[in-house]
């Protein structure tokens, strides 16, 4: 490890005062909002998808300050990483709070979320979800290979997943999925192929951490859960062959899981 100098320790100070006074203003912000949604409850769901947006500034801000720490002192700033860990975390919550937290369900058991949040264009739901998975990779590869938290992004990526799967009003986006004349089609494409493929690196996800490190059935049956929902959105686009193949992955995965909890691998 690099020997950090006073120099150095000043510069960085120096250079990381602008990114703090943003981050309190942005607290201060957060504490606004908050505010007035005691207050008032009416367009809840619009505030708070402002917080999450809020909040995914404040990781990037943090994530600048480590960068900013690795250039001058030439040492991580674990502090800095952790902040924007736990503020991506803020994040996800506000929006799970909106879109609800339902990994594999029918698309009318969240219909009545997606009704409070009607006016939100689909560039606006498409964006804020590349925002969110662009800061949780900032954060997650300046922690490293070798960090503590591996595992725990496994739930991170996870409950993002699921949040860019429900903020999407997929009934609406399997129409213009399949009409290339809509003025949405492309961007539709784009997002429907991003939540396939964050759901199914969600289910592998969970399934590496259950073998590698937990040993614990519910991470095992939330690997299921992802490759359900995956399965449930391919019958739901006629994909008959990839709905097939999920179906015969689903049951390798719970009779491994049943083989191990009668051998009592796990816990």
């Amino acid at each position: 490890m690099a020997k950090v100098t006073e120099e150095s320790r000043k510069q960085f100070a120096a250079k990381m005062a602008p990114y703090k006074e943003l981050i309190d203003k942005s607290a201060e912000k957060e504490k606004s909002i908050l505010a007035l949604i005691a207050k008032d409850t009416s367009g809840t769901a619009y505030k708070k998808l402002l917080l999450a947006e809020e909040m995914i500034y404040v990781a990037t801000l943090w994530v600048g300050i480590n960068n900013l720490s690795e250039t001058i002192t030439e040492t991580k700033n674990t502090d800095a990483l952790n902040e924007a860990r736990k503020t991506l975390y803020k994040a996800i919550i506000y929006l799970e709070e909106v879109v609800s937290t339902m990994i594999d369900a029918p698309y009318a058991d969240y219909e009545e979320y997606l009704a409070e949040i009607v006016n939100i264009p689909l560039e606006k739901r498409y964006l804020l979800t590349r925002k969110l998975g662009l800061a949780i990779r900032l954060v997650t590869d300046a922690y490293g290979e070798n960090t503590k938290w591996k595992m725990s992004f496994v739930e991170l990526e996870g409950r993002y997943a699921t949040v860019a799967k429900n903020i999407l009003d997929m009934k609406e986006a399997i129409k213009t999925y399949y009409d290339p004349r809509s003025p949405d089609f492309d961007m539709t494409v784009y997002y429907i192929r991003l939540i396939k493929k964050l759901l199914d690196k969600s289910a592998t996800g969970y399934r590496d951490k259950y073998e590698l490190s937990s040993k614990r059935l519910d991470d095992m049956r939330l690997g299921i859960n992802y490759l359900l929902a995956l399965r449930r959105l391919a019958i739901q686009m006629n994909e008959k062959e990839d709905a097939e193949e999920l179906k015969k992955k689903i049951t390798v995965w719970k009779a491994k899981m049943d083989k191990d909890q009668q051998a009592g691998v796990s816990r």
